[in-house]
């Protein structure tokens, strides 16, 4: 019975009481009785019935106000989660526990069924503990104590461990403290997921499939990509990475600045550079000082100016020999471009601002046909919202021409119309937020974007500081090109591995792909293991440190994992065969036990990730398994020799945990763009 009913049940029953009472005094007034003065039980009575109909009233009101929020008046009963009886792979944790304590609490509390709990994972240097916790009871007491029901947080957690039903992944919970629910996970279930992965590969969590669109990178033509180039573009990449594994259909977009009044001065420069560009493909060797040239011509040469502008309007009108001209700059561009993608293993497909031109004309009688543009000084604006607060969008300028909010408009719409993206991710730096926020809800009060069915996220990013503090240039305060950035990253990690004489045991090719993989794995990585929302100091001298949070430490890590299977005498390269020989991980060891729990963390990493976007928690959890793993390897023998050196013993259990760790890790790896080598 929930408590609603219970409470009208004690409604009537004072009631009843009360007119009883009222009965003996209407015969007491007619002289049958004693003389009725103050009947105390009576006014008790009654006070107590004026409290219970207040709380009844409160009771009904929080009802109404549910059911207004979810837009119905409807009673909607709460349906408990169907949860599985066997689980054989790894799952999200997490959502296991939130769904199995949340069936609980509503067989424990009728009256509150549907309240979500609140689960947690305990730290590892507190194992005694358990490894999840379900803090819910403390919320629950605040709740039923603001209804007229006094219950103590610990007397809630027993009566929801009660009504906690088995599950293939628990092995007992415990009520602790004030009312915390402890929860132990079973070794079984551990031993099942792991064996799983050695079987069939590292699998992603289960989730709802969706078409992605991530724009990241975003370079302007005729310009050389920056250091600020860098973390839009390992951001991006990752996320799409990170999304494809967990099986959404993502579309990986290059928005290239790749339009606009500054072409028309490129054009003119480029006509009296080369003349002959209509017939030979012109040799533009550095870009960047090809628009500084023809920048130096525009602000100084009144003449010249005057030609750029017109070869803006040739080329907006779509002159062949203007066009022409166009493209072959923005050819050299992406031919550059490619070479920097290449080098980081980057995959885009580049839709410049071009693309939108006559979408953008579309926009405009869109929105204007909706009569949500507005004149102003010769312009043509739009509110974000109904309200006309904060800062309009510029539709169409004075001049009749359009804008990057003309453009950003017609984007979404055609992502999301066109394209049918159901879900929307800029990988745009902090400066952009107040930008996309007005492009999002613009987009949503013209009809474009819907929340009910659309998700839209700002990746927003820190800038890049030198080891000054300020922001990273070259010692002659210019913007540091990347391709500059990635050769000195090759050189410092040939001198760390010279340094360690790594050209002594490996071969030039070996010493290469290893050369490579520090060099882009610990620039990508010092990027992502970094709160993406804060700025941080580039330096390659603690980006390059074998200890610690870095790529170089989890890439000699992972290698070290790899070489135990090569080096312990046996073959196991045929994984499935030996679990089939019924070799057995056991877990007897805390510390095999412990590297366990930290693998089944996986899911829940990916599944957090795809709620907030934030890289360095993979990155965390790659350093967490690590360790753990060093601890694990100090304590738990995988291979065991005699004084002479030669193998006597090998522990094939552990050596198949080993080879789970690798697969974790590398899969993890390849989220974040690090590729490790055999040998390093």
């Amino acid at each position: 019975m929930s408590s609603i009913e219970s409470e009208t049940v004690a409604l009537s029953e004072m009631e009843r009481l009360t007119a009883h009472l009222r009965t003996q005094i209407e015969q007491t007034k007619r002289g049958d009785g004693l003389e009725f003065e103050e009947d105390e039980e009576y006014v008790k009575l009654q006070t107590e019935n004026t409290k219970l109909k207040h709380r009844l009233a409160i009771l009904n009101k929080a009802i109404a106000a549910e059911q207004n929020a979810h837009g119905s008046t409807a009673v909607i009963k709460y349906q408990p989660v169907k949860l599985p009886s066997t689980v054989n792979e790894m799952i999200s944790i997490t959502e296991h526990l939130v769904d199995l304590f949340t069936n609980a609490i509503a067989l424990a509390f009728p009256n509150l069924a549907g309240t979500q709990a609140i689960i947690s994972p305990v730290n590892a240097t507190a194992a005694k503990f358990g490894d999840y916790q379900c803090n819910s009871a403390m919320s629950l007491a605040k709740t039923l104590k603001a209804a007229g029901v006094n219950k103590s947080p610990r007397d809630i957690a027993n009566e929801i461990v009660k009504n906690v039903a088995p599950s293939p992944l628990v092995a007992k919970t415990e009520v602790a403290g004030a009312g915390f629910i402890n929860v132990f996970l079973k070794k079984d279930y551990a031993v099942h997921a792991i064996e799983n992965i050695l079987r069939n590969g590292v699998k992603p969590p289960a989730c709802r499939k969706q078409r992605v669109l991530v724009d990241f990178s975003s370079p302007n033509i005729a310009k050389q990509m920056h250091v600020g180039h860098l973390r839009s573009t390992i951001i991006g990449e990752s996320i799409c990475r990170l999304l494809e594994f967990l099986g959404h259909d993502v579309l990986r977009i290059n928005h290239l600045g790749d339009w606009g009044t500054q072409f028309g001065m490129l054009i003119a420069h480029l006509e009296d550079r080369f003349p002959n560009f209509l017939n030979e493909s012109p040799p533009i060797g550095d870009l960047q000082a090809f628009y500084k040239e023809s920048k130096k011509r525009f602000d100084e040469d009144e003449e010249f100016k005057k030609r750029a502008y017109n070869c803006v309007v040739l080329l907006q009108s779509g002159d062949a020999n203007s066009t022409k001209a166009w493209t072959q700059i923005c050819d050299v561009s992406r031919q550059e471009f490619q070479k920097i993608y290449e080098r980081l293993d980057v995959t885009l497909k580049p839709v410049g601002e071009s693309f939108y031109q006559s979408r953008m004309i579309e926009v405009v009688k869109f929105l204007a046909s909706k009569n949500l543009l507005e004149e102003d000084d010769g312009r043509k604006i739009m509110w974000a919202d109904e309200t006309s607060s904060g800062i309009p969008l510029t539709i169409v300028k004075s001049d009749g021409g359009f804008t990057y909010d003309t453009s950003d408009m017609a984007a979404i719409r055609y992502r999301l119309e066109e394209e049918k993206a159901e879900w929307l991710i800029y990988v745009v730096d902090s400066g952009q937020s107040t930008h996309l926020q007005n492009i999002y809800r613009a987009a949503e009060r013209a009809g474009i974007f819907n929340p009910k069915i659309h998700r839209a996220d700002h990746v927003n990013f820190g800038v890049v500081l030198g080891e000054d503090g300020k922001k990273f240039k070259t010692r002659s305060g210019e913007t540091v090109k990347l391709s500059d950035l990635l050769d000195e990253g090759l050189k410092r990690a040939l001198d760390k591995l010279l340094e360690k004489e790594r050209d002594k045991v490996l071969t030039p090719e070996e010493l290469k792909a290893a050369q490579e993989s520090v060099a882009y794995g610990c620039i990508k990585y010092a990027d992502l293991s970094h709160n993406r929302t804060n700025e941080y100091v580039f330096s390659f001298d603690k980006m390059l440190e074998d200890r610690g949070n870095t790529a170089v430490y989890l890439l000699y890590a992972f290698t070290r994992i790899c070489s135990i299977s090569r080096n312990c005498g046996e073959d196991f390269s045929d994984l499935v065969k030996i679990l089939d020989n019924r070799t057995k991980i056991e877990l007897e060891h805390e510390k095999e036990w412990k590297l366990a729990k930290t693998l089944l963390k996986f899911p829940d990493v990916l599944v957090k990730i795809s709620k907030d976007l934030l890289l360095h928690t993979l990155c965390e959890f790659c350093y967490e398994v690590a360790t753990v793993f060093s601890e694990f390897y100090d304590n738990c023998y995988c291979i065991e020799k005699n004084k002479s050196g030669e193998i006597v013993k090998v522990n094939r259990g552990r050596i198949l945990l080993c080879e789970a760790t690798a697969a974790i890790l590398k899969q993890c790896f390849f989220i974040l763009g690090l590729k490790p080598v055999s040998k390093i």
